[in-house]
């Protein structure tokens, strides 16, 4: 269907209220306006949903949230049927289907506009469905819905957020029973199933206060809060350190307006960390974000606040965590003052090497221990996994991925789980949830940070050691953004052409080799030889050049976005940054 008569359908649509028909009645003339609103449904990606809110089914809207959760409520009791006739089927001697479907769904949400409303659509939408919510009673961190969906026995969850996009964004993540983001087999059923829910008149719903007197709908109060700061605090390595440096150690913490200001700030409390400071203006959850428009932590800009304090307060280590509480962002004193930044691999890779080193000095670490990472991480990870003799396993993009092989782990009792990170400032210690959870890294890395000042070290110092004991391993990451549907179909075009025509050449790195993940093909650019990825399929191409240099190209999944991901090791900090930035800029020249 046209648009512009999909945008009139709307218009005169009785299931659309009035608040939303008024909305798209002031776009009238901005054609533009109306054919991004509509050229397209808001796509339900192998992760959930997410997009700017307002009306339209481009847009984020309690419609297209509906739209989505029909979708996935249709999958769920197809999912329950099949368990049930599995079932009867082994009563009679057959074989039934391996794990046992849940009860229900956990729903959790974030600071951003609009998530009572989308929280209460998706609630209401299972409920109608048959199917009982859980609902957190009050915002929480993404890992606490992960946990809770183990914690509670359910069959799926949904975490209503835009994580670390701009203000103008809301979105849904869906998870499946064993806590992780849903992945093949699930992420692509769920997909077909969102798919054919075309209509509005489509979307199931009921009252309220009907759903929570028939059971169906369900409030979780705050003492679960405790439940999940028990897992973090079991993560602790040496909490005498903290003990014993708690009063000499300055922390200054930003929650950027999000989820992350009560649960980091209870666990270093409880820890025993007494000098936590937090950035006043950015304290309170607030979805507008007034003092920042894009609360990502990875950001320079998301530091000029937290910055100020840690002068004014002489911090030893500045951190800010996103809107729904997953990605940690890091700064520390820096030798010649003021204060330096860290990566997301910086970061991991300190957690890493502290976790790995402390579990076999301890004799804590647990048997055939494995690191994971995705293909997008710091080569510096395989060498931390190889000295302290831990299986190092690469994983795709996407952090549902190492979730993913916990779950493995646990069915084929093969690894036990150490640690796991991605460069986008997110890891997991402990496999109490199947998400990265900042909340955890925050108490880790302070832990880390207290370890090397009782050595008369700082997290920098840590990092220079690392670098000299490993190699100086750098990595970067640029974007372009196109927006809209010409936009999408650059981006297309883009990843359609790196495809056919593989580089040779990037700046002054040879390419060895290429891999293409949708193809599931290496080929080895000197013999021309072809083997597999070993990995599934995914719209990812991968380039491996000599001396050590990687890069990664592949569509955003959230954001109008191709992003290009690389990697260089030099032969000192100088020697790498500069190798890293002609990467950087080759990589940009060549696809703009």
């Amino acid at each position: 269907m046209d648009y512009k008569a999909v945008y009139e359908e709307w218009l005169n649509n009785p299931r659309i209220d009035e608040d939303t028909k008024k909305e798209l009645r002031d776009l009238s003339g901005n054609e533009k306006e109306i054919e991004d609103r509509f050229y397209r449904s808001l796509e339900f990606g192998t992760g959930g949903l997410r997009g700017v809110i307002g009306a339209g089914t481009n847009r984020m809207n309690v419609y297209t949230v509906g739209l989505a959760t029909q979708g996935l409520a249709n999958y769920i009791n197809k999912a329950y049927e099949a368990e049930k006739s599995a079932s009867e089927a082994d009563k009679k001697g057959h074989p039934t289907v391996s794990g046992l479907i849940g009860d229900g769904v956990v729903i959790g949400h974030d600071n951003r506009l609009m998530n009572n409303e989308f929280t209460d659509a998706a609630a209401l939408c299972l409920n109608a469905n048959g199917i009982k919510t859980y609902v957190f009673d009050s915002l929480r961190p993404t890992p606490e819905v992960s946990y809770g969906v183990r914690e509670l026995g359910c069959i799926a969850g949904i975490m209503v957020t835009a994580s670390h996009n701009p203000r103008e964004y809301n979105g849904y993540k869906v998870y499946w029973e064993d806590g992780a983001q849903i992945t093949p087999p699930h992420d692509v059923n769920i997909l077909a199933e969102v798919a054919k829910v075309t209509s509005i008149a489509d979307i199931k719903t009921m009252d309220k206060e009907e759903a929570i007197k028939q059971g169906l709908y369900n409030v979780i109060g705050p003492e679960f809060e405790d439940k999940y700061m028990a897992q973090l605090k079991a993560q602790s390595i040496h909490p005498e350190v903290i003990t014993e440096m708690a009063k000499d150690f300055k922390i200054v913490y930003t929650p950027l307006n999000g989820t992350g200001n009560v649960p980091v700030r209870r666990v270093l409390k409880e820890l025993g960390f007494t000098n936590v400071y937090v950035v006043p203006e950015q304290e309170a959850p607030d979805g507008t974000f007034p003092t920042l428009p894009n609360p990502n932590p990875e950001l320079s800009e998301a530091f000029t606040l937290a910055l100020k304090l840690a002068e004014e307060k002489d911090a030893d280590i500045v951190l800010a965590t996103d809107p729904d509480a997953d990605r940690l962002g890091v700064y520390c004193k820096a030798p010649e003052g003021g204060y330096i930044s860290f990566t997301g691999n910086m970061s991991g890779m300190l957690i890493a090497e502290y976790i790995l080193k402390e579990r076999r000095a301890t004799n804590t670490m647990p048997k055939n221990p494995a690191l994971i990472e995705t293909i997008v991480t710091t080569d510096m990870a395989k060498l931390i996994a190889k000295a302290y003799d831990v299986e190092l396993i690469e994983v795709l993009t996407g952090f549902k991925f190492i979730g993913e092989q916990i779950k493995f782990f646990e069915q084929n009792n093969s690894f036990s789980y150490a640690f796991g990170l991605e460069e986008s400032y997110g890891c997991l210690a402990g496999t109490y949830a199947r998400d990265k959870d900042a909340v955890v890294a925050v108490m880790l890395l302070c832990e880390v940070a207290s370890w090397y000042k009782k050595q008369g070290k700082t997290l920098w110092d840590a990092m220079v050691e690392l670098y000299d004991k490993y190699g100086y391993f750098k990595e970067g990451q640029k974007a372009i953004t196109l927006k809209g549907k010409e936009g999408a179909e650059k981006i297309k075009a883009m990843m359609e052409g790196a495809r056919k025509n593989p580089p040779k050449q990037l700046g002054e790195y040879k390419v060895l080799a290429t891999r293409d993940y949708v193809a599931d093909e290496r080929v080895d650019m000197e013999t021309g030889a072809k083997t597999s990825t070993g990995l599934p399929k995914s719209n990812v191409l991968y380039y491996e050049l000599e001396n050590n240099g990687w890069c990664c190209i592949r569509p955003s999944g959230t954001e109008p976005k191709i992003k290009f991901y690389f990697g260089v090791k030099g032969e000192n900090l100088e020697d790498a940054d500069k190798k890293l930035s002609g990467l950087g800029d080759a990589l940009v020249e060549m696809y703009s």
